[in-house]
C-alpha cells in the first residue's frame, strides 16, 4: 500500500505563519485587534490544532501517512513562531518605559477644549465648574504609532 501525503502539518504551519504576518501587516492597524490580538491568537490555535492532528496522524498511522520528520520540523518552527509572537506582544510591550510627559493618576490635568458629540466646544474647567464635587474621568488611548 502506498502511503499518502499528510498535508495537515503543512497547512497548520502556513496558518501559523499567516497569523504571525497578518498581525503586523493588517491587524496592528486597529485598536480592537492590536491591543489584545484575539484574532491572531485564534488563528494560532487553529494552526497548532491542525499541526497536532497531522502529527498525531503521522505517528499513529505511519504505514498510511507520511510526515514524521517534516511534520516534527514544522511543529517546532510553529511553536517558535508562536512563542516569538507571545513574547513580543505580552512581555516586551509591557517592558516599555512610561512616558515622561504623560499625566499621572490623581494629577490635575491641564485645561483644554475639545468638541463634544454634537461638535460644540467643551472645556475641562467648565465641566468642573458646572457642579460642586463633580468628577471628570479622562481616558487616553494610545495613538497609532
Amino acid at each position: 500500500m502506498k502511503r499518502r501525503w499528510n498535508l495537515l502539518p503543512l497547512a497548520g504551519f502556513l496558518v501559523v505563519v499567516g497569523a504571525f504576518l497578518s498581525y503586523f501587516l493588517f491587524f496592528a492597524r486597529f485598536p480592537v485587534t492590536r491591543d489584545v490580538p484575539w484574532v491572531n491568537l485564534l488563528l494560532f490555535a487553529c494552526g497548532l490544532a491542525a499541526l497536532g492532528v497531522g502529527l498525531r496522524r503521522a505517528f499513529r498511522q505511519p504505514q498510511l501517512y507520511r510526515g514524521k520528520i517534516s511534520g516534527s520540523i514544522l511543529g517546532v518552527l510553529s511553536v517558535l513562531i508562536v512563542g516569538l509572537f507571545l513574547g513580543y506582544n505580552f512581555y516586551l510591550s509591557a517592558q516599555l518605559p512610561a512616558s515622561q510627559g504623560a499625566p499621572q493618576v490623581g494629577q490635575k490635568a491641564l485645561d483644554f477644549t475639545l468638541p463634544d458629540k454634537n461638535g460644540d466646544p467643551v472645556t475641562l474647567s467648565d465641566l468642573w465648574a458646572a457642579q460642586d464635587n463633580q468628577w471628570v474621568l479622562l481616558v487616553f488611548y494610545r495613538g497609532s504609532w
